[in-house]
Parts: structure tokens; sequence; C-alpha cells
């Protein structure tokens, strides 16, 4: 197995790799293909739409990565109510173009399943697709139940089928699926506080690290 990188926090020079990377993770995936159908200008408006939520993460979470920038994980602390990002619709207008209305029912429906309750948001882990199955994805997600731990607050995600069995050895549960309008199927997952205890051990080998990402909050 490959030895994993140091893990650390973003930097503001960050904000446009990690909003690459998450493009590179999610390009391939079913929900790519239906926010964005046009492959040729898909991996663009991703990392486009990505830096909008990287950026508001600085302010309103946090951003973990590794140190050789291949992997990262990003997430909201919604201990209460946050705003949106700075001058949101004009910004996704740019940066999604034409596909904005998906871009913008994807928001409402994730958001309407979202906690009431104070809780921590993972919005995205992604890893670079040619370093996949190296471990970083299971290092990212040790880190991040530690400092779950840490703060002891619920976390909540919405994951791409299969995702939810991976996060189930970290202590989530599924809740109701989230069914996109001739698209794919997003499943939520919730995990408890302070439940790191009763995970079940990791084997990182057979993680498949981009089946996990909710495109955005």
């Amino acid at each position: 197995m490959e030895t994993v990188a140091r893990i650390r926090a973003a930097r503001w020079a960050d904000k446009y790799p990690v909003a690459a990377l998450i493009a590179d993770a999610l390009q391939p995936s079913p929900l790519a293909a239906w926010l964005v159908p046009d492959p040729q200008q898909r991996r663009q408006v991703l990392t486009d739409v990505a830096a909008i939520w990287v950026e508001h993460a600085m302010f309103f979470g946090d951003i973990h990565l590794t140190d050789d920038l291949t992997a990262a994980t990003v997430g909201f602390h919604r201990y209460r109510p946050i705003p949106p990002p700075a001058n949101y619709r004009s910004r996704l207008t740019d940066a999604a173009g034409a596909h904005i209305d998906r871009f913008v029912l994807l928001d409402t429906l994730l958001s309407a399943r979202q906690p009431s309750e104070p809780h921590y948001h993972m919005a995205f882990l992604a890893v670079r697709p040619d370093v996949q199955k190296a471990g970083r994805g299971a290092a990212l997600l040790v880190h991040h139940r530690s400092r779950l731990d840490r703060i002891d607050l619920p976390s909540w995600a919405a994951v791409l089928p299969g995702g939810e069995h991976l996060l189930a050895r970290y202590g989530y549960t599924p809740r109701p699926p989230i069914i996109l309008p001739d698209g794919p199927t997003l499943c939520p997952v919730r995990r408890n506080a302070r439940r790191s205890s009763s995970a079940m051990p990791i084997n990182p080998t057979r993680l498949v690290d981009n089946r996990w990402q909710d495109f955005h909050v």
C-alpha cells in the first residue's frame, strides 16, 4: 500500500487546486453527468461551481487535504444557519451557465433534507482518480471522525449509491433517499455525536474513494 501523505488544513492558495480536485473526482460519476450533460464543458463547470463552495467553507467550515494535494475533505460547521456564499446567484450563473437549473434544483433538494439541529455537514470527500485505493480516502475519514468527536456534533452528508456502506463503517446510518428527476439517486446519511467507538475498523486498500461525495451544501 502506498504511503499516505500528511493531512493538513487548507490555505487560501489551495482554493482552486481543491476545486479542481473535486471536479476530477466527481467527473466520472452519474451525478456529474446529470449536472452537466455536455462532457466538453463538464470539468470546467464543476471546477468553477466547486470553487464557490470551497471558498465558502474557508469562512464557515473547514477543509483538510493531503500535503500532495491529491485528496481533500470540505465541510461546514452548522452550529446555526449560515448565509449562502456572497453574490451566490450571480456567481453560480457565471459558473454553471446553461446548466444552472440543475445546480439550483440539487441545492434545493439537499437543503430540504439537512438537519435543523446544529451539525457538521460533510460536503465533499474527493480523491484524485489516479491515486485512488491508496489509502488517502481512509486517512481523511479517520481524521474526519477524530475531529467530529472533538467537537461532539452529529454529522450529515448525501452520498452516491454505495457510499453509504463505506460511511457505515464510521457510524453513519442511512436516511430516505433523494431521487433526482431523470437522474441518479443520492443517499443521505447521518452520524450521531460520539459514535466513533462503535465504528468498524477500516482496511484502506478496500476503499473506492470517489464513490462518496455530495456535490455541495
